[in-house]
């Protein structure tokens, strides 16, 4: 079910969108669903964190 939601923003910015949302055939309502579903979602990428804790540690030959 659909509900109503009232924004307010700067002008300039809302024709800047109406104008993306007619390029992408898209509503202004249909690109803030989009956004909102976005932000919304779980994260499903690793971290940086996470990243650097699966690097190999490095073999030392000689001092090199």
């Amino acid at each position: 079910m659909k509900e109503r939601l009232n924004l307010t923003i700067d002008g300039a910015l809302l024709d800047a969108m109406k104008a993306y949302a007619a390029s992408k055939q898209m509503s202004v309502s249909e690109l803030v669903e989009s956004y909102f579903r976005s932000v919304t979602k779980p994260v499903l990428r690793k971290n940086i964190l996470d990243l650097v804790d699966e690097l190999e540690i490095p073999e030392v030959k000689d001092g090199f």
